[in-house]
């Protein structure tokens, strides 16, 4: 051959051959896939100490948790003295093991030894492919592959988190629980030795058949570790002692409708939550033996929320009782499902008016019936007291005070405060609520309103004023989530993002900043916030309605602020504690919404919520803010700033914002006769001996009520006839308000019903003379009170009394 062609031959040949092992280190470098398994996992939720809280399987009807990244240290050697004793030291495949098993099966002439390692066995999970010779290469190949991007450690973690343990149990975490109750880190040698070995054959060796092969090699895996010295003799003996288990435990099912909330929202995870299991399965045991209770009275369902006010951490999460009886809506999250809010929406007003100014804690409130364009609220007593302080009636619940003050507020401001609060289900404008938004007319859930009253807390929780510290609105319910805090406000975006995973940090960290924090303003701003908080907290400590518990007898009892609610219809029953240390939301009542006569706020949520208090551990009562405060002096009679006549006073510690709202209306300089029987006018005090004293006098619809139920307030005396003019309203309409806007009820006989008038005189000689549309009706003296049967339309009611003092008002019948 010539040469000259050979060489050429050649240097083609070496290029061939160099581009054919180029093109073969390509394919091997990019032979092995980026993730390995595609399989999905079942969702896994586990308390603030990793204690398992409970599970549910993955969609392909497996118990796989979610992959490990550690294997415990028994279940390790077992399964490398089992499996793979040169684990450590090869690349992926064993030469010798490899050799010796086609050796042997060459022989038998049927496979007899596999040879794999378990970096082989983790490609063949991995893989998923009917065994046969072209497979094995292929196994080999990756096995090689997967050696120079894993560490052993995590090939291990990879293979003890899929490999088949029996039936539909796979993986290590899975099978620690399903055949022994308890964390894989918690295995003992026997039963990390009967798991090291069920890989090999799983459904041929199972609890129900085989137990003798089971228990015979397990024994066996027990004398190779004594003889090789990882154990010791008396750890073998026990060891061998214990029986297998007899069958598969249940998973706990601890905060069950927690653990289906992660379900939906975190499908297929392993999720550490902040809950405490030891306070959650004492308050799952509180809440079923108080349902047990609300039973006889056909209230089947309960929830309980308890946020750790420091750190800002739910630690109990019961969303509600019966989980595993699949009826009488025992299924529902009432923790996540919107109600009517009753009277639990009251201190937020309360704090809102103290922070701006417009409020004092002792200033009177009208109690008397109104009539707002048809809306006429009733206290839960269904009496009414003419006047009462503000911050009594907020510790009493009283409804008319609360619409009189969320009318002064502004509903549209208040709603909107309640969306800044986080309050997330009052989604709705402001008029489709109007005044009942104080009283029920929203709805909202066990969480935001437990948020809301724990965040009232927090301001207070340091005893000092920081200006701009970020607060979350919502409690945290999820610690390490690969490494990122999480709160339950963007579980939905972990959820979305979770789907992309080469984005899902970086989008993890930016839901982490607003809108979950809120700054405050300025110092001043700052310390207003904390200033009302404490008020508003302080006053809820008073609670103590006829109706309500007498927490002040309750032995040992810590002091705690507490608000109940029930919702119209008895549907809702609420009650919300704080301390320093803790918030408790509870809500009674029937998740399907039918409501029960015995189904009050007072008499069911409120003791549910004094049991879980005298549990949990108790705290110093909160501090009083440094610095926020200001001194004033205060009316006694009317709470109202110190007026120009008020001769009884006291000096009180207020928000500085106070300082604007009106000084006290009530008190009067009048002048009186010597014996101080009779008013006296200007005109006919140059005539007789007179005297002037304050004299602190309600208006006359007020007055009514209130002296009914203050027998020390005394009314004006009447002026001295003959003398001119009254200067002050000697009466005042109680029913129909101006405007009012009435529809008549009918009889029982179908005809058109009557209408009730009531009228107000401070004097309570009077006699008043009735007149609807300028036609003369009656007349009345002692209780002024008729019934009319207008008709359809505009008209005008006027009274007059004995001294021709008069007062009108329009109404309208629909």
């Amino acid at each position: 051959m010539n040469p000259i062609k050979f060489f050429k031959r050649l240097s083609v040949t070496k290029k061939v051959m160099t581009i054919s092992i180029a093109l073969l280190m390509i394919g091997y470098i990019f032979c092995l896939p980026q993730q390995l398994f595609h399989v999905p996992y079942s969702t896994v939720v586990t308390d603030r100490n990793e204690e398992l809280l409970g599970a549910r399987i993955a969609s392909d009807g497996q118990w796989r948790f979610p992959p490990r990244k550690t294997t415990p240290e028994k279940i390790k050697q077992c399964l490398i003295t089992f499996e793979d004793k040169h684990f450590y030291h090869h690349w992926g495949v064993n030469p010798l093991a490899t050799g010796r098993a086609l050796y042997q099966n060459l022989k038998n002439k049927r496979v007899v030894s596999g040879g794999s390692t378990l970096t082989m066995q983790t490609i063949r999970l991995a893989r998923n492919k009917p065994r046969t010779l072209g497979e094995k290469v292929v196994e080999m190949i990756w096995a090689t592959r997967l050696e120079f991007r894993a560490s052993k450690e995590e090939i291990l973690s990879m293979y003890v988190s899929h490999a088949p343990f029996g039936g539909n149990v796979v993986g290590l975490d899975a099978a620690a629980w399903r055949y022994f109750g308890h964390a894989a880190e918690d295995l003992s040698w026997a039963e990390s030795a009967m798991l090291a070995i069920l890989p090999n054959a799983p459904a041929m060796i199972h609890l129900s058949k085989g137990r003798k092969t089971l228990l015979s090699k397990r024994d066996r895996l027990l004398k190779q570790l004594l003889e090789e010295e990882i154990i010791n003799a008396s750890t073998y003996e026990l060891a061998v002692s214990e029986p297998l288990p007899d069958e598969p435990h249940p998973l706990p099912q601890i905060a069950p409708h927690l653990v289906s909330r992660f379900y939906q929202e975190r499908n297929g995870l392993y999720t550490r939550s902040t809950i405490d299991r030891g306070i959650q399965t004492y308050i799952e045991s509180l809440a079923e033996r108080w349902s047990n209770e609300f039973n006889r009275s056909d209230i089947r369902n309960l929830a309980i929320l308890v946020i750790d006010i420091p750190t800002n951490q739910v630690v109990a999460y019961c969303g509600n009782v019966h989980f595993d009886h699949k009826q009488g809506g025992s299924q529902v999250d009432i923790i996540q499902a919107p109600r009517s809010t009753g009277s639990i929406l009251k201190p937020f007003l309360y704090n809102a008016m103290l922070q701006e100014g417009s409020l004092l804690p002792k200033m009177l409130l009208p109690d008397v019936p109104v009539n707002i364009n048809g809306f006429t609220p009733q206290n839960f007593s269904m009496q009414f007291e003419g006047a009462v302080p503000a911050s009594e009636a907020l510790a009493r619940s009283l409804n008319i005070p609360a619409v009189t003050m969320l009318q002064r507020y502004g509903v549209p401001k208040f709603h909107h405060l309640l969306q800044q609060m986080g309050f997330k289900t009052i989604n709705r404008a402001a008029s489709h609520y109007g005044l009942s938004l104080i009283l029920g007319g929203a709805e909202t859930t066990l969480w935001d309103v437990t948020n809301a009253y724990a965040q009232m807390g927090r301001s207070l929780s340091n005893n000092s004023v920081s200006p701009n510290v970020s607060q979350r609105k919502g409690a945290q319910i999820l610690l390490e989530t690969e490494g990122i805090e999480q709160t339950s406000s963007n579980t939905e975006q972990i959820n979305r993002n979770h789907k992309n995973n080469h984005n899902e940090q970086e989008k993890r960290e930016q839901s982490n900043s607003s809108p979950l924090s809120i700054e405050e303003g300025s110092e001043e701003t700052g310390s207003a916030k904390a200033g009302a908080a404490w008020l508003t907290l302080s006053a809820l400590t008073e609670v103590n309605r006829p109706e309500e518990i007498d927490w002040k007898s309750i032995p040992s009892m810590q002091t705690i602020a507490w608000k109940t609610g029930t919702s119209y219809g008895f549907r809702d029953a609420w009650a919300v504690g704080v301390t320093p240390r803790y918030a408790v939301g509870v809500w009674v009542g029937n998740a399907t919404g039918e409501g029960k006569p015995g189904l009050v706020g007072a008499q069911t949520a409120g003791p549910v919520l004094f049991d879980i208090f005298s549990y949990l551990p108790s705290s110093p009562w909160f501090e009083r803010p440094t610095g926020v405060f200001v001194d004033a002096e205060i009316c006694r009679q009317s709470g109202h700033l110190k007026g120009r006549f008020c001769e009884e006073t006291d000096t009180v510690l207020i928000l500085p914002a106070g300082l604007r709202t009106e000084a006290c209306p009530y008190h009067h300089l009048v002048t009186l006769s010597a014996d101080e029987n009779h008013r006296i006018y200007e005109n006919c005090a140059n005539t007789e001996p007179t005297i002037q004293k304050s004299w602190f006098a309600l208006p006359p619809v007020w007055e009514w009520y209130y002296k009914q139920h203050h027998p020390e307030y005394k009314p004006l005396p009447p002026f001295k006839a003959g003398c001119g003019e009254d200067a002050f309203q000697s009466m005042q309409f109680i029913y129909p308000p101006m405007n009012a806007r009435i529809k008549l009820p009918k009889q029982l006989d179908g005809s058109k019903g009557f209408i009730t008038v009531e009228l107000a005189h401070s004097n309570p000689n009077a006699i008043i003379f009735w007149h609807l549309d300028d036609t003369y009706q009656t007349q009345t003296q002692d209780f002024h009170k008729i019934s009319l049967q207008p008709a359809p339309g505009k008209h005008s009611l006027t009274a007059v009394d004995g001294e021709g003092n008069t007062v009108s008002t329009t109404f309208f019948i629909e």
